[in-house]
Order: structure tokens, then C-alpha cells, then sequence
């Protein structure tokens, strides 16, 4: 009896040593650089993909304004809010790009940019990826939603849209008082040494979470992180995101992917002037008429714009992850 038992043992330990490695542990990540243009010049979107070892199905994720691809990968307690790291372990590769302007993306003239020079580059990079995997996914946060709205209504290139941070009804009167506190960047300390022009603007010191974060608990190392990797966006970018997704015909008019939308308790977007969060259900009744595909939505309750920054950000990932693997 003691002999089999070591036996047991012996084979126990063997099974744990030779075991296939977590998926997570499989996941290779590399930077691309696409070649896009922008008014003629020359130009190129970055992004990191990550890739688990046998990933059929990449999102490609559009960073909102004053963000930039870390806002999908967040490094203060990245087991919580990390976008990237919880779709890699459920097998789904990511492309958290930088939006032209932000991160190591090119920075061209300010003006030169715009919602719809963003989806043109984007679906650059989604030609460039899509030989690679069998499905393609486009995602966004706040301006980085309308812009994958645009894309894939003009395209119709994608599998499937994820929208989250936007709505298309915006609120005024919460939105006003935010792009008031914008500065210019070159006047901001932090970025005055990317030679950026007076036309990007990144938000005032101290604001972030009245700005993006409220109603959510006011976690000092989550804000601090939002701080430490804050960028900026083209005033030129709003323009169109406003006109594009919400004005006469909305470009998610001519989406036939199905969609999902998620939102947090977003004064921005939701509420008496925004669309009408009270429940999953309403949201969808709000929003359905914008939409020409399917539509699924859900909120994160508890938390405001930025909502991966969510200390119950997962149960909104598990939400997208199971969607993802509905998708036929």
C-alpha cells in the first residue's frame, strides 16, 4: 500500500511537470507598424498584438480621445482591469492600436486628422491583420467607438462591432464643461517635448476623474495610472465623430455586423439629454434605430466613462468574451 501511494505521488508530480502551459502563458505579443496616408504624406498606425497559441479571432481596438493603447492594456492591477490580458486568456487575440496622433503612431498636423482619417487608417491595419485570423472584430472607446462605427459602416470589412464609452446621444451638459478643461498640449509639462501643434489637447491637471472616472470609487493608483499615460486627441477628431454617428444617416446605419454595446453609468452619454441606461433592455430600445445589424448591450454599473478602469471591469470582459464565442 505505502509503494502505491508513492506510486500515486510519483505520477501526480509527473503530470503537473509535463502538463500543457496556461493559455495565458502561450500568448506571443509584437508591435506593427502599418503604413497608412494621411492628406498624400506618408504615415503609420502602431499597434501591439497579442496572440495565444491557436487565437481564430482578433480584435482590433480604437483607444478614445486623451488615450491611447494602453487604455486596453492597464497596467495598475492588470489582473482586474486589463482588457487585453483578459481576452488572451480566453484564447482571443487583441490589437490595441495608437490612433494616428497618440502613442508611437505618426503625429501629423492636427488638422490633418478626423473620425473619418482615423477609420480609413484603422481599416489599413484590418487589411494588413485579417489574412491572419478567421475573424476580425473592430472595437472602441468614446471617439475611438465612432470611429470603429465609421469603419465598419463603410467597409463592412469586420465579423462583428464592440462599441463601449458612446452612445448616440450625447449629453451637453457634462460633455461642454470636460472639452472646456482641455488644454493645448504643448502647454501640458508632460507632453510639451513630442512637438505636438496647439491643435491636440489633452486634458487639465487634476481632471481625469471628474472627466471619466466619476460616478466610480476614486482608486489614487487607478487615477494615477490614467494620469501617467495620458495622451491626446485632434479637436478636429470630434467634429466628425459627432457628425458621422449621430446627424442625419448614422454610419452604424450601414453596420450589418452584429454589434455590442457596453456602457457604464456614463453622465456623458446617458441620462435625460443621453440615451436611456435605466436598464440593458432600454438601452437597446434607445439605440436600436441607429443600428442597422443586430444589437446586444449591457451595463457596467457603478463606474462612468473609462469603464476599464472598473474594479468590476471583468464582469463586463466576461460579458464581451462570451459574446465573441456566440459569433458564428
Amino acid at each position: 500500500m505505502p509503494r502505491l501511494r508513492f506510486c500515486a505521488a510519483v505520477l501526480l508530480a509527473l503530470t503537473a511537470l509535463f502538463a500543457p502551459a496556461p493559455a495565458n502563458a502561450a500568448t506571443t505579443c509584437e508591435d506593427l507598424n502599418v503604413p497608412v496616408t494621411v492628406a498624400l504624406l506618408p504615415q503609420t498606425m502602431h499597434g501591439r498584438l497579442c496572440t495565444p497559441t491557436g487565437a481564430k479571432t482578433v480584435v482590433v481596438l480604437i483607444p478614445g480621445g486623451t488615450y491611447n493603447a494602453s487604455y486596453w492594456d492597464i497596467g495598475y492591477t492588470p489582473e482586474i482591469r486589463s482588457f487585453r490580458l483578459a481576452m488572451n486568456q480566453a484564447g482571443i487575440a487583441t490589437l490595441a492600436l495608437d490612433r494616428l496622433g497618440t502613442g508611437q503612431s505618426s503625429k501629423p498636423l492636427s488638422t490633418l486628422l478626423s473620425a473619418s482619417v482615423q477609420a480609413v487608417a484603422a481599416h489599413e491595419v484590418i487589411r494588413t491583420v485579417r489574412p491572419r485570423f478567421a475573424k476580425v472584430i473592430v472595437g472602441g472607446h468614446s471617439i475611438g467607438s465612432a470611429m470603429a462605427m465609421i469603419e465598419a459602416g463603410r467597409y463592412r470589412d469586420v465579423d462583428a462591432v464592440l462599441v463601449t464609452g458612446m452612445t448616440h446621444r450625447m449629453n451637453l451638459i457634462t460633455v461642454i464643461p470636460v472639452l472646456a478643461n482641455m488644454i493645448p498640449a504643448p502647454l501640458d509639462p508632460a507632453l510639451a517635448g513630442r512637438g505636438l501643434d496647439a491643435g491636440y489637447l489633452t486634458t487639465g491637471p487634476g481632471t481625469r476623474y471628474k472627466a471619466f472616472h466619476t460616478p466610480g470609487p476614486e482608486d489614487a493608483g487607478a487615477i494615477a495610472y490614467d494620469e501617467s499615460t495620458k495622451d491626446v486627441f485632434a479637436a478636429t477628431e470630434a467634429v466628425d465623430s459627432l457628425t458621422l454617428t449621430t446627424v442625419v444617416t448614422p454610419a452604424s446605419q450601414q453596420i450589418t455586423a452584429p454589434t455590442l454595446l457596453v456602457v457604464g453609468n456614463d453622465e456623458h452619454f446617458c441620462g435625460v439629454l443621453g440615451s436611456d441606461c435605466s436598464s440593458p433592455a432600454a438601452l437597446r430600445t434607445s439605440e436600436l434605430p441607429f443600428f442597422g445589424g443586430s444589437l446586444q448591450t449591457y451595463i457596467l454599473n457603478g463606474y462612468g466613462h473609462a469603464i476599464n478602469y472598473a474594479p468590476n471591469a471583468p464582469t463586463y470582459f466576461a460579458v464581451v468574451i462570451n459574446w465573441l464565442k456566440t459569433l458564428a
